[in-house]
């Protein structure tokens, strides 16, 4: 009897708990199913270029707790507009038609796309040609709509919090403000958790526009009651009342060509100027993408790579598996991409941080 053929690929930024769902993958299609795996490595990229390695018990074996993925990842590569090298220059070309061509060479039934919005959006877009997709969510910043969490989010939270800890012990022997900048882009989920977590004093986040003159007022009021230090916590997101996002640099021919930061030091140095407190600021940056995935991250990536396989075995294309309350479910990748899951300044969470004195510079 002819064994179906799957094909996996993770595509994106680098996320703790990527080789648990490859593991999941790989383990439950050949044990529960008895498929075969094949998979692309370096995102889209393997899958134009034809890039691939068969997966199984072996290359598999040790990795649920390793960082990184084993089959490499990228973020440039849109498969839609893939940039060829052509007379000295580089232009964008549609090689979706490729794509299809070596699934199609590999005899491949269905494929597991695993990634964030921009991975996610073309495996609609392949879907849409006819591809049998399956879609698992992954980013650090958990701004995926229909999923409760995604995996790599609560390992970057907690390495957040650690770093918070850390900080708690200098800001109070220095008498200093300690500011960590943290990732997620335009939505605030990580500065959010870990903030609360870490014992933060304010949280500035994307969603809730800040003004100083609150956050100054803040920290007065701590020194004040005698706390001689504070700990902020800034998303790189965030803004001023009226004003924009700070950009590091445009990195161009990217799909997502605005590369945020430096949100921190503008605003450790507003509070150094309005306060005189001595201000440090330490940017996290990409350890939060690093290493090794915590045990919600293993379990949530185990639960989404089994639950994917089951998806092709049940015919259900098109879908993404997602987390409903406490249960595996599935959404369609389409309603899933496009838009962003941003922190609701008024939800529970803000609203408790507030009963307990925790600002928002709001």
């Amino acid at each position: 009897m002819k064994h179906l053929r799957i094909g996996v690929m993770t595509g994106g930024g680098d996320c703790p708990g990527l080789n648990a769902v490859l593991r999941a993958v790989v383990k439950t299609g050949i044990r529960k199913y008895n498929y075969e795996v094949i998979g692309f490595r370096d995102g889209y990229r393997g899958l134009v270029k034809n890039d691939y390695v068969i997966l199984n018990d072996s290359n598999v074996s040790g990795i649920l707790d390793r960082g990184g993925t084993i089959l490499g990842s990228s973020n440039r590569d849109n498969p839609f507009k893939f940039l060829i090298e052509s007379g000295g220059k580089m232009e964008e070309r549609d090689m979706s038609e490729r794509v299809v061509e070596n699934i199609s060479i590999h005899d491949i039934y269905a494929m597991i796309f695993i990634g964030g919005d921009g991975t996610l959006t073309s495996a609609r877009d392949f879907y849409n040609k006819g591809i049998r997709a399956v879609g698992v969510p992954k980013t650090i910043d958990n701004d995926l709509n229909y999923t409760e969490q995604t995996f790599g989010f609560a390992t970057a939270v907690e390495t957040a919090t650690d770093a918070i800890d850390k900080l708690h012990s200098t800001a109070e022997s220095h008498h200093r403000v300690m500011i960590l900048e943290v990732m997620g882009r335009n939505a605030g989920w990580i500065a959010l958790h870990a903030g609360i977590a870490g014992g933060a004093d304010v949280i500035l986040l994307p969603e809730i526009p800040y003004n100083m003159d609150s956050i100054t007022e803040s920290l007065r009021r701590r020194k004040d009651l005698g706390k001689n230090f504070s700990i902020v916590v800034v998303a790189e997101g965030a803004k001023p009342l009226g004003g924009d996002v700070v950009v590091s640099k445009i990195v161009e021919n990217s799909p997502d060509p605005v590369r945020l930061g430096g949100i921190g030091n503008k605003v450790g140095a507003d509070i150094e100027a309005a306060t005189g407190i001595e201000t440090r600021v330490t940017v996290l940056g990409h350890v939060q993408r690093g290493g090794r995935p915590n045990a919600t991250d293993r379990v949530l990536s185990t639960r989404y790579g089994v639950a994917a396989v089951d998806l092709v075995h049940e015919g259900a294309f098109g879908q993404m598996v997602c987390l409903k309350g406490s249960k595996i479910s599935s959404v369609p990748i389409a309603d899933a991409v496009g838009t962003i899951k941003y922190v609701d300044p008024n939800c529970e969470l803000v609203m408790a941080a507030k009963s307990f004195g925790l600002a928002f510079g709001d």
